[in-house]
């Protein structure tokens, strides 16, 4: 009888050790790390592929996957095995997204007992007293024994960190494993705080026919962790989310491809419907950094420098005298992203900054301007002020109703002389585009137009140095 209660007792007890050894929390930090891969989107979106070495115990096994991003969205997140498939079936997971810091652990200890280290101003002697935390908000309040206390005066003393409470966000995993030997896996999840911008500086030649450019990628990592030694990728492109929850089809997460063997600067491929940009080699995105990393280099790109002068449509409808003076005349570059320009490339958005070298060789800012992602092929049109010696005069000269051609529609004779003056001392031509409403035709002009499109006529005006010229032109207008 004695033999068999024994048996039952040491039964009970090897059972309930094993029960606990399952239970007990395994860490995995990044000394773990195999490799680490990071995709950067648009619009604050990260896909993050982080893979570690890890020993299970077979069964039942909670992991702590420690120093992931602390604005993980952990209802992307995916472990698998890469070298046991199957091996590993998740049961659940929990983000203890809870940092330790004094104001949390007091936070935690709200109900529970603390002690408190007080030292005499003179002596030095320590004393120690038990304390209750009764609140720990804007503050805290302790019960001491048969007092109320707020405000600490010493040192407390707590008996243990809670086990939600963690000095680094972590994945807390539960899964059951059937590989007792070491394996590999990949954690692979969407966050926020890491984000990329492409900015560009451009530096035009003396007489503006021409312009080297760089593109440097900025890499901003606010996520809470490092990735050292990072495969980088970088997907321009407008991506579509669900909001406020992000979803991500788990297959596109195996499409992307590896980076490419250019280690002087990225790469491009294409991806679904966007265009991802590879560096060939690895880099490591320090957390609260900033980073920098080239992405083209193009030089002696052909561009053509315009001045234009767009109107309104408002004054076609009615009666008007002066229209404005001295009105201002963009200034313009545009080049084509072709091979034969010396680019060819689709090019992600961002801010193209230009340059130019004045009379002693110093370059100087002559301005900026946002651009979109441009495919291979389109345009790049940049504004980059407006010009300070060619200027215009506009006026209405008249405005006669001619003939109703309905109820209470009109047809409309409408007269304009657009004066443009060049105070350069050299010729210059002035593109007018003037937004005509309604049904129109042109009557007559003192300069040949385009219809460029059905609510658009423009002009291109010689203006002489040091002098003007007037463009003058009737419309007719119905409403």
């Amino acid at each position: 009888m004695k033999s068999k209660l024994l048996f039952l007792v040491m039964y009970a007890l090897v059972t309930a050790m094993g029960a606990a050894h399952a239970n007990a929390e395994k860490q995995s930090n990044l000394d773990d790390q195999a490799g680490v891969a990071v995709t950067i989107y648009n619009e604050n979106l990260a896909l993050i592929k982080d893979t570690r070495k890890i020993k299970l115990d077979r069964g039942v096994n909670n992991l702590a996957f420690r120093d992931v991003s602390a604005l993980i969205r952990p209802e992307t997140a995916l472990l698998r095995s890469l070298t046991g498939l199957g091996g590993l079936s998740m049961l659940e997971q929990n983000f203890d997204y809870d940092l330790l810091t004094p104001q949390k652990l007091l936070q935690k200890y709200v109900g529970k007992n603390v002690r408190i280290v007080k030292t005499h101003p003179t002596t030095g002697e320590e004393t120690i007293e038990q304390a209750k935390v009764l609140s720990a908000n804007n503050g805290v309040v302790l019960q001491i024994g048969d007092r109320i206390e707020t405000g600490i005066s010493g040192r407390i003393i707590y008996d243990r960190i809670p086990g939600n409470l963690r000095d680094r966000p972590t994945l807390v995993m539960q899964m059951d494993n059937k590989i007792e030997k070491e394996q590999t896996v990949e954690l692979s999840y969407l966050t926020g705080g890491l984000s990329w911008k492409a900015d560009y500086v451009a530096e035009l030649n003396s007489d503006d026919s021409m312009l080297d450019l760089n593109g440097w990628v900025t890499l901003t990592n606010a996520s809470g962790t490092q990735y050292t030694n990072a495969i980088l990728q970088l997907v321009a492109g407008d991506v579509n989310r669900v909001s406020p929850n992000v979803e991500y089809d788990l297959a596109v997460r195996s499409e992307l491809m590896s980076a490419r063997k250019s280690k002087s600067m990225m790469t491009e491929e294409s991806l679904f419907e966007y265009h991802m940009y590879s560096l060939g080699r690895s880099t490591t995105l320090a957390n609260n950094q900033t980073k920098q990393v080239a992405l083209l280099n193009a030089n002696q790109v052909s561009v053509n420098k315009e001045y234009l002068l767009k109107g309104a449509d408002y004054y076609y409808r009615s009666h008007y005298g002066e229209i404005g003076q001295k009105l201002k005349v963009g200034v313009y570059v545009d080049f084509k992203n072709t091979k034969k320009s010396g680019l060819g490339l689709p090019i992600p958005k961002g801010t193209i900054r230009v340059y130019k070298k004045d009379s002693k060789g110093n370059a100087q800012f002559v301005g900026e301007d946002a651009i979109d992602h441009t495919p291979e092929n389109e345009n790049i049109n940049l504004k980059l002020g407006d010009a300070f010696d060619v200027t215009a005069h506009k006026k209405q000269t008249s405005f006669k109703k001619r003939s109703k051609f309905r109820q209470y529609n009109y047809v409309y004779d409408i007269a304009f002389e657009i004066e443009l003056k060049n105070a350069k001392d050299e010729a210059v031509t002035v593109k007018v585009q003037e937004p005509i409403p309604g049904d129109w035709s042109m009557k007559s002009s003192s300069h040949k137009h385009r219809k460029v499109a059905s609510g658009t006529a423009e002009w291109e005006v010689k203006v002489p140095a040091e002098a003007s010229t007037t463009l003058k032109y009737v419309v007719s207008v119905k409403y």
